[in-house]
């Protein structure tokens, strides 16, 4: 073991704050070389995603040491780069996963220490209420403690700018920057009751719900059961009442995931995307006889949904065909051809058609949401009216500049109320728009691989295309610099490959028009 390595780990036993790390930390010094280099020969890098890792000692591990770091270099970004900002202050959120209180309080100490305003939520809430009081409050910044849909040994931590966006570059390359000037071993505190912290009322979640009710286009029509489910995360309550105040009946909660718990009882991985994570949702469905299910991941920004099978069963909605219905209502039922609509490069292509059909602005960015809000900021000459990514991440009216899985659920209960009023089912509004743009048909593919090797196997593709694909012809080739992706057309077929942002895997996007892309999409893969 080299002595630096354990030097460092000594530093950090000696002023590790929580028993439990300590515990580990002194278990890894006493033990075998490679695994303490395995949490002390680097740090969790911070980007565009901030910060997401496992639980654990080290400063490759999320723990409280970490996040002290990271609020550091974040106030000290902040103070570089806006006048204002010691006065305007970082306002602080987080969800219910373990520590997240302790990393919202440590990051709230450390602005204070550094003469920064730090406005504290009172409780666990969902994401989109943190990003929703950023312009609210004129913040300079918030941050998020909150591991998203990861699986419960995670936690994060996710900056925005002022904005309410994201951010993007350069911001987080600045802000990694000055994390790097800060030793996390000697992170000053202020005290916990310091006057710099101030610990927010209820307000701020009361302002966000009192907007829900704007989320609706077509008030007067009445509701239709609806189930959901919180998936322990911190969505369950915020919903609810965002439903009430819009107008529409309680939905049927599946009792057993609606209260936040951080160990996640009840699904092995807290994600919507993820197989089994909504079969209690869709039993509750079947018991109750709603007419749409609807699931928040554990922060409640991104939104799942199932609709009735025409055999009596349940299907789960991709991403896309979610965004689809949301965009076709909120097409037909707003005006002006001023209004922009956004998407991503890895996303279905047919919101696009459906743009052209309605003759309104059409943008597709890079893939992560935070560039879909940067796009509708930068383009303040156009009415912002709804954007979306496949990875269950819907935005339905103009704040927050993030997704928003409460909102959302709203919105998607408002499209099977009127489908119903209108004597369709949400499965018939798919089959219209199949059958006015062509049946668009997505597939998605992940091989697990670490991340250095993952970018290396695309940069390799890129510089070498295959010509063919499963015996058929490359007709196109586009590489997309800042998202990493390269984009393969197989004649009508659109393939796509890139190195996930957040997890060690190399994700692969196939779409297709009246075909299956799938067996492409297989064949593409065995290239790497």
């Amino acid at each position: 073991m080299t002595e630096h390595v354990l030097d460092r780990a000594k530093r950090w036993l000696a002023v590790e704050p929580d028993q439990d790390v300590c515990v580990e930390l002194a278990a890894l010094i006493d033990g075998p070389a490679d695994a303490l280099a395995a949490r002390f020969a680097g740090r969790l890098q911070f980007g565009t995603a901030g910060l997401r890792g496992e639980m654990g000692a080290g400063p490759l591990r999320m723990n409280r040491l970490v996040v002290r770091q990271a609020a550091a270099g974040l106030a000290k970004y902040v103070l570089d780069q806006f006048p204002d900002a010691a006065r305007r202050g970082i306002i602080i959120g987080y969800d219910a996963r373990r520590k997240s209180d302790d990393f919202a309080l440590d990051s709230a100490r450390v602005f204070a220490a550094m003469g920064v305003r730090a406005l504290l939520l009172p409780a666990p809430l969902p994401t989109p209420v943190l990003a929703w009081n950023i312009r609210e409050h004129d913040a300079v910044a918030g941050v998020v403690v909150t591991a998203s849909h990861n699986p419960p040994a995670d936690n994060g931590y996710k900056v925005y700018l002022g904005d309410g966006a994201q951010i993007v570059p350069p911001h987080d390359v600045g802000i990694a920057a000055c994390i790097d000037e800060f030793d996390p071993t000697t992170v000053a505190l202020a005290s916990a009751d310091d006057p710099l912290i101030v610990r927010l009322d209820d307000r701020p979640l009361t302002n966000y719900l009192d907007a829900a009710p704007a989320t609706r286009l077509v008030p007067d029509v009445p509701g239709v059961g609806v189930a959901y489910t919180a998936m322990h995360g911190v969505g369950g309550s915020t919903l609810l009442a965002a439903f009430e105040r819009s107008g529409l009946p309680a939905p049927f909660v599946v009792a057993e995931q609606q209260q936040p718990d951080g160990s996640f009882p009840t699904v092995a991985f807290p994600n919507p995307e993820e197989p089994g994570a909504m079969d209690l949702l869709m039993a509750r469905a079947t018991e109750t006889g709603a007419l749409l299910a609807l699931a928040n991941d554990p922060d409640a920004d991104r939104l799942g949904a199932a609709i009735p099978d025409r055999t009596g069963g349940w299907r789960r909605l991709t991403g896309d065909e979610i965004g689809w219905l949301l965009a076709d209502h909120v097409l037909n039922h707003t005006s002006g051809d001023d209004r922009l609509v956004i998407t991503t490069l890895v996303s279905s292509s047919l919101l696009e058609r459906m743009a052209a059909a309605h003759g309104v602005h059409f943008r597709e960015t890079y893939t992560g949401f935070k560039w879909i809000g940067r796009v509708a900021l930068d383009h303040p000459e156009l009415r912002f009216v709804f954007g979306y990514e496949q990875a269950l991440g819907y935005l339905v009216r103009q704040q927050p500049m993030d997704k928003d899985g409460i909102t959302a659920g709203v919105a998607l209960a408002e499209v099977a109320a009127l489908a119903a009023a209108e004597g369709v089912s949400l499965q018939d509004r798919l089959d219209a728009l199949a059958t006015r743009f062509g049946r668009h048909v997505v597939a998605d593919l992940s091989i697990r691989l670490d991340p250095a090797l993952a970018a290396a196997k695309v940069a390799a593709l890129r510089a070498d295309p295959p010509t063919e694909v499963a015996g058929r012809a490359v007709t196109g080739v586009e590489w997309f610099e800042e998202a990493g992706l390269l984009r393969l057309w197989v004649g009508d077929v659109r393939l796509q490959i890139r190195p996930s942002g957040t997890e060690p895997k190399v994700k692969l996007y196939g779409e297709a028009i009246e075909e299956d892309p799938a067996p492409l999409l297989g064949a593409l893969a065995a290239v790497l």
